[in-house]
């Protein structure tokens, strides 16, 4: 991994804050999952949720990240037509330390936008359109760079078993206001007692479980961009990318809702703020950029990436993405 250059204290600072972060928010959501369960079934329910919790992070996932592609209309595309698109994917995947490169995949939208799914051992990064015709080759770089830390640092599995543990708890309360509902008469004629505590806990469990995700979720961000400026040694790069997509968002949506200006709440978004990421990305600006350029002038010598000769498709079955 490249770190030459950049503040090692600044970058460990906040490294390990998310690292603490991302511990505490996936330990707090399974031991409120055993709370659900010892609520319903006892001592045997609170083991049975946390052996349903952990048993998942010791399986390896085998689904193929091409299933989930389909659904965006993804085509794999090959080192001959994007011979600098792939140098760079393998140069981050080697400095990544990543077992295989992640296969590279064209959604044909013009939208700013790219993803990774997988898992180390057999990943993929799906980019728009929209992305590689509009954003700097310095910025491409960046971006690729954010995506392939998610692969790296095991983010998909992370926020996979937050999901799941997301989904039990929704399910546990269902079956606990079902149970409620099939004692209300004996409530009512006080023939039951009831500890309403539990029962509120049981009918807003989804709702705590959604927020402690979304928190998750934020925290990883923050950490795939930090693994990013290791790998690339470049803050401004994916820092001007994150303005550039949020601009292009935020002009969509005003155009589409033109009286939209509220603000969403930090704990209801999935993503940080884009102006927090950018905060924190320049502060890991280094003393000095000498390595910064140095996959640019291997894979990007004109400066410019070529533009894919496949034009964006549109369908009216298929909303804003085609």
């Amino acid at each position: 991994m490249l770190s030459r250059g950049v503040d090692h204290s600044v970058w460990t600072r906040h490294h390990t804050h998310n690292r603490q972060q991302a511990l505490l928010l996936l330990a707090a959501m399974t031991g409120f999952l055993g709370l659900l369960g010892y609520i319903l079934l006892g001592q045997k329910g609170l083991w049975l949720m946390a052996i349903a919790a952990i048993v998942p992070l010791l399986l390896t996932p085998s689904g193929s990240p091409r299933l989930v592609l389909r659904l965006y209309n993804a085509r794999q595309l090959s080192p001959a037509e994007a011979p600098a698109l792939f140098g760079v994917a393998h140069e981050l995947a080697r400095r990544a330390r990543l077992p295989t490169p992640p296969e590279l995949f064209l959604i044909p939208s013009t939208m700013l936008n790219a993803f990774a799914v997988g898992h180390r051992d057999t990943s993929a990064i799906a980019v728009t359109h929209g992305l590689l015709t509009t954003l700097h080759p310095r910025e491409i770089v960046g971006v690729l760079a954010h995506e392939i830390s998610h692969v790296a640092n095991n983010d998909l599995q992370v926020m996979g078993l937050a999901d799941l543990i997301t989904r039990m708890a929704s399910i546990l309360s269902l079956i606990g206001q079902f149970f409620l509902l099939l004692n209300l008469p004996l409530i009512l004629m006080a023939e039951a007692h009831v500890n309403w505590w539990a029962v509120a806990l049981l009918v807003f469990a989804p709702q705590i479980m959604l927020l402690a995700q979304l928190g998750l979720s934020r925290t990883r961000e923050f950490a795939a961009d930090i693994q990013a400026v290791q790998l690339t040694n470049d803050p401004e790069a994916l820092a001007s990318a994150l303005s550039k997509i949020e601009h292009r968002q935020q002009s969509l949506f005003r155009r589409l809702w033109p009286g939209l200006g509220l603000p969403h709440p930090s704990w209801l978004r999935t993503h940080p703020a884009t102006e927090e990421r950018i905060q924190r990305l320049l502060s890991l600006r280094p003393a000095a950029s000498d390595n910064r350029e140095q996959i640019l002038a291997a894979h990007f010598p004109s400066k410019s990436f070529p533009r894919h000769p496949a034009p964006p498709r549109y369908h009216w079955t298929k909303g804003l993405w085609y």
